[in-house]
């Protein structure tokens, strides 16, 4: 435990201590950061010309390129949330599954996928499904955990869904290209949906009551003109993922420029649906500017803390302590899940990323765990931070917009199943890791023991003799014509 001193575990304990109190989490580290920046130099941990390198570390965060998506997809999701998208998705698919048992409950795990992948924002998704579809599935006799439990859950799919900004933020923390991160997600994120629809459809089997279908009056006829309403509102959506996550992954663009292709196509969407406005321009920009602010102060106040703590060996003893848990990789897999799930109570998935993820990622590298992989399933784990009773974000959100008859412990207790099948999606994803690698082009495997190079004439002699160092096809001469210098021996 302290093999390493006690400066980096006290450094650690220091930050989650002044957390807890409340302090704001960018300042928190970077007031711990050059606190323990000057304990290592008065202590000779290292030199003040260590401290040196923030100014660098600074300017490589605001010349980011690839940071440059978050404001891109963040403002795209903002134009999106108010342009009545959702509103048209949730009342047609309400109506085209409304004639089942539970299906308003489909319609709102449909329709969060979907949102997820053109809006990546857990508040938008929730408050807005919220807003619809609670007063409905009440009024029709849904039990209201099972309503509030699947408007919470389907909003978090979020998180997971690509062009997902968590995925972006581990991207760049990891290391790893935003297409891969992309790629890996897919197989994960229609997992999820099909196990959230496979509850919903043993659930109507076996408690029907809980989830009544719709009266005929308010559903309406399942005619021509309900199927073309519900498909004008998917299929614009649909063209816009494509435009976004279709030119990332054949490398027409990088996720910057896909990120702006679709504000362009946002602003087409809200335009078709005549809403565009200059209003929902100011206000989207404004939330856009908020959480860009918010996310590059956490990442200088990160730098700091992690400069001096890898200055203090923290890094080593971060590794020499998760590096020798007893199962190897699928050990060291399980503890860091269980302890990011326990993290997420108290931090959100922005503070998870900058501050925990480049800890584990060189430990996770040294055991030989893919780090796409890693970084899906820390993903899909964070998921859960939005559902955790009774600190989730995601009951907060659907507390704020539900009715008073609508209980605070209907909220929690209905969230419980939900969360439930988030950490199984984590457990399948350990023990499965081609669902998130099978996409994933690793280039051609090649053989080391089958590379060979032949020096061709004999090898190296003494200098001035035939083959050697100085002779005429020696490694300080230049071959004869037509005689190849490595791999151009004979057997």
């Amino acid at each position: 435990m302290l093999a390493y001193g006690i400066l980096p575990p006290a450094m650690f304990l220091c930050m989650i201590a002044f957390m807890l109190y409340g302090f704001p989490v960018a300042f928190t580290l970077g007031a711990v950061g050059l606190l323990f920046g000057a304990v290592g130099i008065l202590g000779e941990h290292f030199h003040p010309s260590f401290l040196s390198a923030l100014p660098h570390r600074f300017f490589g965060i605001i010349s980011n390129d690839l940071l440059l998506a978050i404001p891109f997809f963040t403002f795209m999701g903002a134009v999106l949330e108010r342009s009545g998208l959702a509103e048209d998705l949730l009342e047609g698919t309400g109506k085209l599954f409304g004639a089942v048992p539970g299906g308003l409950a489909y319609a709102v795990i449909v329709v969060g996928a979907v949102l997820g992948a053109i809006t990546g924002t857990v508040a938008a998704s929730v408050i807005t499904m919220g807003v619809i579809s609670l007063p409905v599935m009440l009024r029709y006799g849904y039990n209201p955990r099972l309503a509030t439990g699947v408007i919470a859950a389907s909003g978090t799919i979020t998180q997971l869904i690509p062009p997902s900004l968590v995925l972006v933020v581990l991207a760049d923390q990891l290391g790893r290209s935003v297409g891969d991160m992309y790629l890996g997600a897919m197989g994960p994120s229609a997992l999820q949906v099909l196990i959230f629809l496979g509850f919903i459809l043993v659930l109507s089997l076996i408690r029907p009551q809980d989830m009544p279908p719709l009266p005929k009056e308010v559903r309406g006829d399942l005619d021509l003109r309900l199927v073309l309403k519900v498909l004008m509102g998917i299929v614009p959506s649909m063209v816009l993922i494509f435009l976004v996550l279709g030119t990332i992954f054949v490398g027409f663009a990088t996720p910057t420029e896909a990120g702006a292709l679709g504000v362009v196509g946002a602003f087409v969407l809200a335009l078709l649906h005549g809403r565009l406005s200059r209003r929902i321009v100011v206000e989207a920009v404004h939330s856009t500017a908020d959480l860009t602010v918010m996310v590059v102060f956490i990442l200088i106040g990160s730098t700091v803390f992690s400069l001096v703590f890898q200055g203090l060996d923290g890094g080593l003893w971060i590794e020499h302590m998760l590096s020798g848990l007893p199962g190897g990789p699928v050990g060291f897999l399980i503890f860091v899940n269980i302890f990011i799930f326990f993290l997420a109570f108290f931090l959100d998935f922005f503070e998870i990323a900058f501050i925990v993820v480049p800890m584990l990622a060189p430990v996770a590298q040294s055991l030989g765990i893919d780090l796409v992989w890693f970084g899906v399933l820390l993903c899909i784990n964070m998921q859960t931070s939005f559902m955790h009773p009774p600190f989730g974000f995601a009951l907060f959100y659907l507390r704020s917009i539900a009715s008073r008859e609508v209980k605070t412990t209907d909220i929690y207790m209905g969230a419980i199943p939900w969360l439930v099948m988030q950490l199984l999606l984590v457990v399948i994803v350990i023990f499965w890791p081609g669902l998130v690698t099978g996409l994933l082009d690793h280039g051609p495997a090649v053989d080391l023991d089958s590379v060979r190079i032949e020096i061709p004439s004999g090898g190296l002699g003494d200098l001035g003799q035939p083959g050697g160092l100085g002779a005429p096809g020696g490694l300080g001469q230049p071959a004869p014509l037509g005689q190849p210098l490595i791999g151009g021996g004979s057997e």
